[in-house]
């Protein structure tokens, strides 16, 4: 392919010298005059000519971050990020593994010698790495069809730092049931999963982590070490030279960690003892790469600097560890220096980049290449400018190409341009040829323009042209499941659990248990009420129990058996419900005559506002839009809800109908529950509307009382277009003539009287409300046909993900930590969710640094001082800011990247979930550090919730229960308190249900009252320990049995036991068909199906005799049976 970004380039002499070079000499080039963006650009021309490895070295991550993007908008898939983590000394209980699996992966493309460009950092050059022969030596594969002693697997698995699991919920996992191995190694995006012949592999597939289910078959699977260290064979003497290090000073835990590595244990941080463990002298990251690769600098003196930088804070670092009795005395030489580069690099060809001309001594220079370039000046929208700048480079012959970030902009790029007498060619892809005095426009992901002045070929892109160059994703569109997930409301339900029976009301769940009757094992769900008494629940009547999913977990009162209480609690809560929906439809009804004003269309301006986002919309946001705009073009009143995870991008989809609005000479309000939100709404808005003619104003305490009055006066003259507040706006005197959109922001946030004034509102003009609370599915469904709302699942991309680490509580951590993020300019979270404490907490993070500027802020201080101390956080006043959990609310702090959450296992997943998501909202990478108290006796609940907090940052693992207790949290907010308190009584799962009734009820659909079926057998049906035996997956499974409502389910059922439990015993096929005559007998309305020695009785309907005398037979003879029956009925 000819790519017309490149092939000018073999024309430019000084590109030919660097090629030539590269060729023949060894030493150092030195090359002068390349811009920023231009660097990216030489090393992707070189890699497509010479096809050699090339490591590209940044000066910092974040820059590192830059280049990576720019590359990878040159040449998709060849480009590797490798980045560097902080050196800790102290013990970590866990991290996020996420960064550790990326940087392996590009370790091995390296090692096998892929041809790749591998982006870095000054940091991650210094480290040492584990030797690259150990890595290709610990590498596994099996194929179809290989033998596999399971027993030495394990043992291999394990060496090589994964961990045994009953189900893989993250990479580094492994799980074996029977002859089926469940791998996540870190070559795969999918789990795998090998399914066993006796000792043979019988086959290799692919699966998926949430469903469990496989993907696809493989030939074969390669395991990779799943750690970037792994220990070698032989430890005896490398203990030996440890201990000899150990003194009276030394602190416990690094004693703890010798005695991890003589018995080979894994532990976060064991990669500090490298050079005890692997004494080779060249551990650095250029012995991956091959004797042929090019490396490439961003600029030689800044890299000199960093490098120099980072050896004095690592020393500093290792100094003050070594007094605390953490590092060993060996751990001084963890990383290298600057003046060891040119002796690591070898005999590479190595490029020096430089802006300015200067001498530089350690290495070895043998040419010097000098590039004349310069910058492309930016053109802000002004298309008149740029088409007179491209007429006069046309003219002078230049090769000209414009890049925009989509085809769709290229085209309207060469329309508008068109209209200037600019004539352009549009292509759809770069693969084109290129002449003197020719315009080529074509899309592609470049972040800046330059220009070659001695061959005249000039590039200018989306960022000079209109000021914003939009990243557009390949992200694979994940297919969304149709008919909702059935039957997740099981997932995890533990011993101790409180859980709803649909009739008999709340217990506590004490484990499943085989009772044995008349020599039938069954199955049952043991529940214990009030005062002891035990219900056993028959395994396939489990369809009747649901966790219980309420408000407070701690404050629930078990029911007593055989008493009327609950049925009444249930009776009240279905009046209730009954009496909303009727509310709520009568109000949709309503609202559907009243007429509203009729929006026109989209505007060219619309469309050409819209290309000006920096980020590419989610598909749910897209919807949402569409959804609003559609509701706005119609004459009935606007009155939609959107609702999404804070920073989901509900805010962009408010400001395109503002804008539609305004376009239509409308004027907006926009209501917010605090003046933070006001100020932070009015910077986003001003940024986004600042091209055009609109005039944004805000009213809040911050402005004086005449800029008030003069922002009001203008209001009611209709000079204001877009006018913020808080419930100010609705107050008497403010009276906007055109108002033709309200937008409100986290309405569950603005008291009773307030919500009045805003329902008289929604009565005549379009109003948009969004909400913060993630909401659950099930009710969305419910919802739809009473209320307008969309809902934005979809996560925006990904910026960086925040690196999460879980460490006991010690002063020295916190002190390092704080360091670490003001000496990146950046600002602390200090998480301590009492207020009692507080004050002291503060003082002691003061004390320990003591240049911080600490700012204390909790829920008690009146909501004024709180916002001032917010206000005054967000502009910077404050380092650190002690706080109780109230940042979790819609707070958008993009310079605070370090969070630590102190006592974090007194919080649930969900809250610490929430809270993790505040930090790195920049483009920054942000840390989160959950810290627990250590305690000599940590109870038995405290210490599992640590062990789902480290399983939850190492895996992501019990993510969809965090998600479960903020939607259930969500769902309270959007039905109201009221409601919510409904939900507590009767559990969540149960609320559901009655709600969908009573929809039906309301809007006159037919409601079929459902049969009890009682199946009394003399058949074994049941699932045995030896094919499933973890408790949890048990339940699950029979939770998705007892869920069977057709032949169809029956098969899906069928299918996922198969994949992964292997073949099906009979118990367990039994108990499968009881399941599906079960089904049938709802629909013939069988209510009992019993068996008297060769009789079966079907009450009400008929009765048999069987021959049969096999409990499977019997249950396929009837199943045969009931099918007839239901054709004849049909």
């Amino acid at each position: 392919m000819k790519d017309v970004l490149l092939y000018p380039l073999q024309n430019l002499n000084e590109y030919k010298e660097v090629i030539s070079y590269i060729e023949e000499s060894d030493g150092a080039a030195l090359v002068n005059g390349l811009l920023p963006m231009q660097k990216p650009h030489i090393a992707y021309s070189v890699f497509k000519e010479l096809k050699k490895q090339i490591l590209f070295i940044a000066n910092s991550d974040l820059e590192a971050k830059k280049v990576y993007e720019d590359l990878d908008g040159y040449i998709k898939g060849k480009v590797e990020y490798l980045s560097s983590q902080d050196i800790y000394f102290y013990h970590l209980d866990a991290k996020d593994r996420r960064e550790e699996a990326k940087k392996l992966k590009t370790l091995f493309k390296l090692a096998k010698g892929e041809k790749v460009i591998v982006v870095t950092s000054a940091e991650a050059i210094l480290r040492k790495y584990i030797p690259k022969k150990v890595l290709i030596d610990n590498v596994i594969t099996y194929k179809v069809g290989d033998t596999v002693d399971i027993e030495k697997l394990t043992n291999t698995l394990v060496n090589l730092g994964y961990e045994r699991v009953s189900k893989i919920e993250g990479f580094g996992q492994f799980s074996i049931r029977g002859g089926i191995i469940d791998i996540f190694s870190l070559e795969y995006t999918n789990p795998i999963r090998m399914e066993l012949f006796d000792d043979e592999v019988d086959s290799i597939r692919t699966f998926d982590v949430f469903s469990q289910m496989s993907i696809e078959k493989i030939k074969k699977i390669v395991i990779t070490p799943s750690r970037e260290f792994i220990y070698p064979e032989e430890l005896d003497k490398i203990v030996k030279n440890l201990k000899k290090e150990i003194n009276d000073n030394t602190d416990d835990d690094a004693i703890s960690n010798i005695d991890k590595i003589s018995s080979k244990t894994y532990f976060e941080g064991v990669e500090n003892y490298i050079d005890y463990i692997y004494p080779q002298e060249n551990k650095s990251i250029f012995t991956y790469l091959d004797e042929d690769a090019v490396i490439f600098t961003q600029d030689v003196t800044r890299l000199k600097e960093k490098c120099e930088n980072y050896f004095e804070e690592f020393k500093d670092n290792y100094k003050v560890n070594l007094e605390r009795g953490l590092a060993l005395k060996s751990q001084g030489k963890l990383i290298y220096t600057y003046n060891d580069l040119s002796y690591l690099i070898e005999n590479r060809s190595i490029l020096l980049n430089t802006l300015l001309v200067r001498q530089i001594n350690e290495f070895n220079i043998k040419r010097v290449i000098n590039f004349d370039s310069r910058e492309i000046p930016p053109y802000n929208g002004k298309l008149e400018l740029l088409a007179e700048d491209l007429n006069r480079l046309k003219y002078n012959g230049n090769k000209v190409v414009l890049v925009t970030s989509t085809l769709d902009r290229a085209k309207k790029l060469s329309k508008d341009l068109l209209e200037f007498n600019v004539e352009t060619i549009v292509s759809k892809n770069r693969d084109v040829e290129i002449k003197s005095s020719q315009i080529i426009i074509c899309p592609g992901n470049i972040s800046r323009g330059f220009e070659y002045k001695s061959i005249k070929f000039v590039v200018i892109t989306d960022n000079e042209i209109i000021g914003v160059q939009k990243r557009t994703s390949t992200r694979k569109k994940r297919k969304k499941n149709k008919n909702g997930q059935k039957i997740d409301s099981f997932l995890d339900l533990n011993i101790g659990d409180y859980v709803v029976h649909e009739n008999s009301g709340i217990g506590r769940y004490t484990g499943i248990e085989q009772v044995i009757v008349n020599g039938i094992k069954k199955d049952y769900i043991k529940i214990i009420y009030q005062g002891g008494d035990n219900l056993y629940v028959p395994i396939d009547q489990m369809d009747k129990v649901q966790k219980y999913i309420g408000a407070d977990v701690e404050r629930v009162k078990l029911n007593k058996l055989g008493t009327s209480e609950w049925t009444r609690a249930k009776a009240k809560v279905k009046r209730e419900i009954e009496d909303m929906t009727k509310d709520l439809i009568e109000l949709y009804a309503k609202r559907e005559k009243v007429k509203g004003f009729k929006f026109s269309k989209d505007t060219i301006w619309q469309k050409e506002f819209e290309d000006l986002f920096p980020h590419e919309e989610t598909e749910d946001q897209l919807k949402a839009i569409k959804e609003t705009k559609k509701d706005m073009e119609s004459s009935k009143v606007m009155d939609r809800l959107v609702c999404g995870d804070v920073g989901y991008g509900k805010t962009e989809v408010a400001i395109r109908a503002i804008f539609k609005a305004c376009m239509d000479g409308k004027q907006v309000a926009v209501l917010v529950p605090t003046t933070i939100l006001a100020q932070q709404h009015y910077n986003t808005f001003k940024e986004r509307f600042e091209n055009y003619p609109l005039r944004v104003e805000v009213l809040s305490r911050f402005k004086t009382p005449k800029q008030q009055k003069q922002i009001i006066e203008d209001a009611k003259k209709g000079l204001v277009d877009i006018l913020i507040g808080t419930h100010r706006i609705v107050s008497k005197d403010i009276d906007l003539p055109k108002l033709g959109l309200v937008v409100i922001d986290e309405e569950q946030r603005f008291g009773v009287k307030h919500k009045e004034s805003l329902k008289k509102i929604k009565n005549t003009v379009d109003v948009l409300t969004l909400s913060a609370t993630p909401i659950p599915r099930t009710l969305h469904m419910s919802l739809s046909g009473i209320r307008d709302m969309s809902v934005i699942e979809d996560p925006p991309q990904e910026r960086h993900p925040v690196i999460t680490y879980v460490t006991e509580a010690k002063e020295s951590i916190i002190q390092d930590e704080v360091e670490r993020e003001l000496a990146r300019g950046g600002q602390v979270f200090f998480v301590y969710n009492r207020v009692e404490g507080i004050e002291r907490i503060a003082s002691k993070v003061q004390e320990l640094v003591p240049d911080a500027r600490v700012a204390v802020a909790h829920g008690r201080m009146t909501a004024k001082a709180l916002e001032n101390i917010i206000i005054d956080f967000l502009n910077k006043e404050y380092d650190v800011l002690v706080c109780t959990t109230i940042v979790e609310t819609g707070m958008d702090i993009s310079n605070a990247n370090t969070m630590i959450i102190y006592d974090a296992d007194k919080m649930g997943l969900a809250q610490l979930y929430q809270l993790r998501g505040r930090v790195g909202r920049s483009s920054r990478q942000g840390y989160a550090y959950l810290m627990y108290e250590k305690d000599k006796v940590l109870s038995e609940v405290a210490e599992k919730r640590l062990k789902a907090i480290k399983e939850f940052t190492e895996f992501g693992s019990g993510f969809k229960i965090a998600m479960r207790d903020l939607e259930i949290r969500g769902a309270g907010n959007i039905l109201g308190s009221q409601q919510h308190g409904h939900m507590a009584v009767i559990g969540y799962d149960l609320y559901v249900k009655m709600l969908n009734d009573a929809i039906r009820k309301v809007k006159g659909e037919p409601i079929v009252e459902e049969v009890e079926v009682e199946i009394d057998l003399s058949v074994n049906a049941y699932i045995p320990d030896y094919y499933i035996d973890d408790e949890l997956i048990k339940l699950e499974m029979y939770k998705k049995i007892a869920c069977i409502e057709n032949k169809d389910d029956l098969a899906e059922v069928q299918y996922e036991l198969e994949d992964r439990f292997s073949d099906i015993p009979k118990p367990v096929e039994t108990l499968l068909n009881i399941a599906y005559i079960k089904s049938m007998c709802k629909k013939l309305k069988i209510e009992k199906v019993r068996q008297v020695k060769n009789e079966i009785i079907l009450y009400p309907l008929t009765r048999y005799k069987t021959k049969e005398t096999m409990g499977h037979k019997i249950v396929k003879e009837l199943e045969e049976l009931l099918e007839k029956m239901l054709k004849l009925n049909n």
